[in-house]
């Protein structure tokens, strides 16, 4: 039973766990509101806010709910360029969606 114990008491990285298990870690600390509603990276986000880990941010790798509300920004002024016959506007705004959303792809 000592090795079972070790194990027990041995916890995973946060990245390793599932959602199901960092919603359960999340609900011990009574710091954490909203669990049921939040992703995988909120969960760990929150849980390292609460811990106090320092979280390293890198500048390639972006949030996918960022990049498409950049997305659907562009739509609405490529809807409006393709209003105002603006062909050149429209065809540049089209290749930028195309290329964030080749980002929301690898992210």
């Amino acid at each position: 039973m000592a090795k079972k114990e070790r194990k027990e008491k041995k916890e995973k990285p946060l990245d390793k766990m599932t959602a199901k298990e960092l919603r359960e870690l999340a609900l011990e600390t009574s710091k954490i509101v909203g669990v049921h509603g939040m992703n995988k990276a909120e969960l760990i986000s929150a849980i390292k806010d609460v811990r106090g880990i320092v979280e390293e941010k890198t500048g390639k790798a972006q949030d996918v709910r960022e990049i498409k509300q950049k997305i659907a920004v562009l739509k609405e002024a490529k809807a409006q360029a393709r209003e105002a016959g603006d062909n050149k506007r429209t065809d540049m705004l089209r290749r930028k969606m195309s290329r964030l959303k080749k980002q929301t792809r690898t992210a």
